[in-house]
């Protein structure tokens, strides 16, 4: 059973319509799944073509992660939604990749256009660093997308990778040393 929220008029007020006042309560489990796919799609999709370069794979991920979200939504509403499905994202892509060690990356012009800049789209729009990107391994890779595509702090991208603050330092300032050269190299 769908129930929308009704305004004092009687109108049927739109999903959030209310400062202040969590109306996802008032709507069914379908309902509101569909309504976080719609306002969560395009930001999963974005991190994982910066993830693993391949739009295919990267669709495929984010449809595995929102079948995963639904299945776990009771647990994944109470908390962040979108930070359960981005950790889901990740780890799918992890496993991924421990199956599968080899991977071919497509072009960064193949990105789809973001409908509504973030800080993460602002920077996948810059062509030569998606292409740096591309060029670090993927654990890097991985680092400097949630540390800096996604603002993630140390210690919550340590615990999304499952590897320790010590190992996100190291693997930062190298990957953040070789995209300066990846980038130096390009202008010139």
């Amino acid at each position: 059973m769908n129930v929308e929220p009704v305004s004092a008029h009687g109108a049927t007020e739109p999903f959030g319509a209310y400062p202040g006042v969590d109306v996802r309560w008032f709507r069914s489990r379908d309902a509101q799944f569909e309504a976080f796919v719609v306002d969560v799609g395009p930001y999963l999709l974005r991190v994982a073509l910066l993830l693993c370069g391949d739009r295919n794979h990267a669709e495929d991920l984010v449809q595995t992660t929102f079948e995963r979200t639904y299945r776990s939504w009771e647990r994944a509403r109470r908390s962040d939604p979108r930070a359960y499905a981005r950790k889901v994202l990740v780890n799918l892509r992890i496993d991924r990749w421990r199956g599968a060690r080899r991977e071919v990356l497509t072009s960064p012009d193949t990105l789809p256009q973001p409908s509504m800049p973030s800080h993460a789209d602002t920077v996948d729009g810059r062509n030569e660093v998606v292409q740096a990107l591309a060029g670090l391994p993927l654990a890097q890779r991985r680092v400097v997308v949630l540390r800096h595509l996604l603002d993630l702090t140390e210690s919550e991208t340590a615990r999304e990778l499952g590897i320790s603050v010590g190992t996100v330092k190291s693997q930062n300032a190298r990957a953040l040393a070789r995209l300066r050269t990846l980038l130096t190299e390009g202008r010139q």
